[in-house]
């Protein structure tokens, strides 16, 4: 048997098998080769997830991982909760099939500073350049400088060396590496809104999820410690991390921008260096 035709008939196997058995399917979003978007089997809510979190790692946007399961904002779940992958058609109540539990943020508190309840659709990606509506003053410091893009002012999260640019093809990176020394200051590329701070997902270390507005979220991965909690709001340049080398083999920080839950190209946000 060829490689090929037994590397797909692994895929077959594991697509199979995750779908009858529920198991969750965390491992495939982390293959190279294959990279699209999850959309088979089902995931069991885990302590300390969120729909933020599960999104992420499946190749989802949050939002529509929700609707397909019948959650809203404020994007709650619970432990034990059944997520359903795939995009079948809901029952006329909106509840998702194959539930185990109902929707929880029916039944939790709103609040808009509530923490995301702890219990990165990602097709192709785009080339097609955003707008800039700003542009950086290239002769001040880079920590300061900022571009404007899709509303949204941007900033360097580390002034390191880009080790790693983004790659949607042959050896897929979905952001870029940046080097730098273990306690560096890892900061905030632009205001927003701490959905995940943890390291539940694998080949992240300690991973810190910013929600911007409705559509871009930034990610910051493999700290050594989290100086920020979910819930809390911050604002561009603040500190929210210490670099590190959780989840790699060498101090860097990895920083990803997802646009609707698909991985874009840093470089065409942040400012010039």
């Amino acid at each position: 048997m060829s490689k090929c035709k037994a590397y797909l008939f692994l895929l077959l196997f594991v697509a199979l098998t995750g779908a009858l058995s529920g198991c969750n399917t965390q491992a495939l979003h982390r293959d190279d080769i294959y990279n699209p978007p999850v959309y088979w089997g089902r995931h069991v809510v885990r302590q300390g997830e969120t729909l933020y979190g599960i999104a992420w790692s499946y190749g989802r946007d949050y939002r529509e991982l929700g609707r397909a399961n019948g959650i809203g904002p404020p994007w709650n779940i619970q432990v034990g909760q059944v997520l359903r992958l795939d995009l079948r058609g809901k029952t006329s109540s909106g509840s998702s099939r194959g539930t185990t539990t109902q929707n929880a943020s029916t039944s939790s508190s709103s609040s808009s500073r509530a923490k995301p309840a702890r219990a990165s659709v990602r097709k192709t990606a785009s080339t097609k350049k955003p707008r800039v509506t700003s542009k950086p003053d290239t002769s001040a410091p880079l920590a300061s400088r900022t571009q404007t893009v899709a509303r949204i002012p941007w900033r360097w999260p580390h002034s390191g060396t880009v080790i790693a640019g983004y790659s949607a093809s042959g050896k897929v990176n979905k952001g870029i590496d940046i080097s730098g020394k273990a306690g560096d200051s890892v900061r905030a590329a632009a205001d927003g809104n701490v959905v995940y701070a943890g390291n539940g997902l694998l080949g992240y270390g300690n991973l810190i999820i910013i929600n911007h507005n409705e559509h871009y979220l930034s990610a910051y991965a493999h700290n050594r410690k989290i100086l920020v909690s979910e819930g809390e709001t911050v604002k561009a340049g603040q500190v929210v991390a210490e670099l590190g080398s959780s989840g790699t083999q060498s101090p860097m920080l990895h920083f990803e921008i997802r646009k609707n839950g698909k991985p874009v190209d840093p470089a065409h946000y942040l400012p010039a260096r």
